[in-house]
């Protein structure tokens, strides 16, 4: 059997999180004018501020999407015992905008592993409709991307990405 060479599946994105999908649309996410490449460090104080998701499409392409953020190494990758952490949840984003279009179900929160190196997924839907009736989940942990498409019929995703961020050493006073 051929080892994979997709960063999702090597990064285990792809079995922790969801599961085998064919990406079918193009999304950038950008920390400032850092892009968000598989796999890549970023960190967390430089996670402070949401990040522009831009989604690619036509721009008479009417699809709705949704974009749902976790840590799935919460609240350490070796036990990750609330798996998955919920940042944010974002639902219908016009194709060909970002996320700031849409409507914001979760407010974003920004990275805090407190232990070892966490990834941070960013997962697109491709909604059948507008997302009219959607519940924001009662806790960010425990939350399960799987079974949230589920609840709400998104099928499979249609884009991924993630990165992976650890506790910053502290400011040491003298």
């Amino acid at each position: 059997m051929a080892r994979s060479t997709d960063p999702l599946v090597v990064g285990r994105v792809i079995g922790d999180v969801i599961d085998m999908f064919v990406p079918s649309m193009d999304m950038a996410v950008y920390y400032g004018s850092k892009q968000v490449t598989n796999g890549c460090e970023i960190k967390p104080s430089a996670t402070v501020d949401r990040p522009n998701v831009q989604i690619a499409g036509r721009h008479f392409d009417e699809s709705l999407y949704t974009l749902v953020m976790t840590d799935p190494d919460a609240p350490s990758p070796s036990e990750p015992n609330m798996r998955e952490w919920v940042h944010w949840i974002v639902t219908d984003i016009p194709g060909a905008t970002d996320a700031g279009q849409g409507r914001e179900i979760l407010p974003y929160m920004g990275p805090r592993p407190p232990i070892g190196i966490h990834r941070y997924i960013f997962v697109l839907f491709k909604q059948p409709g507008p997302m009219v009736m959607m519940m924001t989940p009662q806790a960010r942990n425990n939350f399960s991307t799987r079974a949230f498409a589920s609840q709400n019929s998104l099928g499979l995703p249609v884009s991924a990405a993630y990165f992976n961020a650890q506790k910053e050493p502290g400011t040491r006073k003298r």
